[in-house]
């Protein structure tokens, strides 16, 4: 994962619906729009909460608003006996594939079908044992930092590095499900990329491209992005991106990087036309040899075909070693005659 531009994964997440067949159409979409890779989420209702309905287990606001935590993960869920066909088929029309699990036995799965790189969800953050299982697989991370202050997030890095883990990228990510503009703060991608010297993403619930262009030229070089189908409506559908959608928001991706350009201070080849067009020293009269150049028969205009500005000060009152017509540049080679240097 060479950062020669920004990487897109696209999120299938719960958009499924419940069904195989559109989970294949989503990692389809993925493949078809543009996108670098595809994440699944391995989880089961029983790994990730309690079956209650007690006060604690119950949402009390936001999307999944008096949904419990249950029925939200049962209904979320992408079952585990999809995740082997989803990977396969992920393969077969060539997208790489990767998932997030939310528990050890997940990890263990995945072991099983080779997941050749891991999410932590922001959610999982300050579950430790997770973090350390995933690490001792020594693939690739990606730990997400929504919600997470920062003593969470140095103990989840720090774990993750203390148990193997050779490879990780941070994301920011704000946990709001949909995330407004007023939510962010961009400048967290260059803090966390100052602070932990590591590869820093963008886990984007937002409805908004300009936030992840945004993003771009604030340094992240990964983004995730929830995909769904058109008139699908799973749980995730307000943020999710939709058909023709996902490959405008790759395309936003690469036209933003494409803009930053190299790090060397380089002009293109139209600027380098336009150069012609600045000014430079042009005699106004003629001017015989051995005459001194004065502010009379010489000036400062534009185009730039002849001797810089910088040396009008240092030829004033020196004499010309030839004869030069009126408007005719001053050429280069004055420099070495008059020791302008």
């Amino acid at each position: 994962m060479k950062s020669k531009k920004p990487y897109f994964i696209a999120e299938i997440s719960a958009n499924h619906n419940g069904s195989l067949t559109n989970a294949k159409k989503l990692i389809n979409d993925a493949k078809k729009y543009g996108a670098d890779y595809v994440k699944l989420q391995t989880y089961t209702p029983h790994t990730m909460t309690l079956k209650s309905r007690k006060n604690d287990f119950m949402i009390k606001q936001g999307l999944w608003k008096n949904q419990s935590l249950w029925d939200l993960y049962h209904n979320a869920q992408t079952p585990f006996e999809w995740q082997e066909k989803l990977f396969k088929y992920a393969k077969k029309i060539n997208i790489k594939c990767f998932s997030t699990p939310f528990d050890e036995t997940a990890v263990d799965l995945l072991e099983k079908l080779n997941c050749p790189i891991y999410k932590i969800a922001s959610f999982e953050m300050n579950h430790i044992p997770l973090i350390e299982r995933v690490a001792k697989t020594k693939k690739p991370m990606i730990i997400s930092t929504g919600m997470a202050n920062i003593n969470e997030i140095d103990l989840a890095y720090k774990t993750a590095l203390k148990f193997g883990a050779k490879e990780i990228t941070l994301l920011y990510c704000v946990s709001n499900y949909p995330a407004a503009n007023k939510d962010f703060n961009l400048n967290r991608i260059s803090f966390l990329k100052k602070r932990y010297r590591c590869r820093v993403g963008f886990s984007d619930h937002s409805i908004d491209n300009s936030i992840a262009k945004a993003a771009v030229i604030a340094g992240a070089e990964l983004f995730e992005k929830h995909i769904a189908l058109k008139g699908v409506i799973g749980p995730d559908y307000n943020f999710s991106l939709k058909g023709p959608e996902i490959k405008q928001y790759a395309n936003d991706l690469k036209n933003t990087f494409s803009l930053l350009g190299e790090e060397k201070f380089n002009r293109n080849s139209p600027e380098n036309f336009f150069r012609n067009y600045r000014r430079s020293i042009y005699t106004t009269k003629k001017i015989t040899k051995g005459e001194k150049f004065n502010k009379n028969n010489i000036s400062i205009v534009r185009p730039g075909f002849g001797l810089s500005p910088k040396y009008f000060k240092k030829i004033l009152n020196k004499k010309s070693p030839f004869s030069l017509g009126q408007f005719e540049k001053l050429p280069n080679k004055l420099i070495g005659k008059l020791k302008l240097i």
